[in-house]
């Protein structure tokens, strides 16, 4: 099994501890209500939302995927940051194991943040992932934030 690693940051207006609340926090019942077309709905299979806890999220009907189980693998409300991974589901395409994501939400001096994001997907032995693929999740990743942000700056 392989390791591809990659990091992005997106800036944002929006205070730290507001941002890790919507984004983390809250993701569940937001995004779906913000975004319906990229997630229909996230139910918890296993655990009460700390770390451990066990989601399957339902991608919208703009999605080519269905599906996603989602783990919750380290939960730090201080720190304002979240680590998770995708253990299974066609998003993995069947040539991914599982992909990490950690987050980290970093106050910045003007009063607004910067998402700090690492994403390792796990692939399974010989298998690539084009630059191409890489780039298509850093721009959902994006939208998503974005969209966010646009939400609390709308509703503040």
């Amino acid at each position: 099994m392989g390791a591809i690693t990659y990091d992005m940051e997106i800036p944002s207006s929006v205070p730290a501890a507001k941002m890790f609340k919507a984004l983390v926090l809250d993701a569940d019942t937001l995004i779906p209500k913000i975004m319906p077309q990229a997630i229909k709905n996230v139910e918890i299979l296993e655990g009460d939302g700390s770390v451990g806890t066990v989601k399957l999220i339902h991608f919208g009907d703009g999605s080519q995927f269905k599906s996603v189980k989602h783990r919750i693998d380290a939960l730090d409300i201080e720190n304002l940051t979240d680590s998770y991974s995708i253990i299974d589901g066609d998003v993995l395409m069947g040539v991914v194991e599982s992909v990490t994501y950690n987050v980290k939400i970093v106050p910045t001096e003007d009063g607004g943040c910067i998402c700090e994001n690492r994403s390792i997907y796990h692939t399974k032995d010989g298998v690539e992932i084009s630059e191409e693929k890489i780039k298509e999740g850093k721009e959902t990743a994006t939208t998503m934030f974005k969209a966010i942000e646009a939400f609390l700056h709308a509703n503040a």
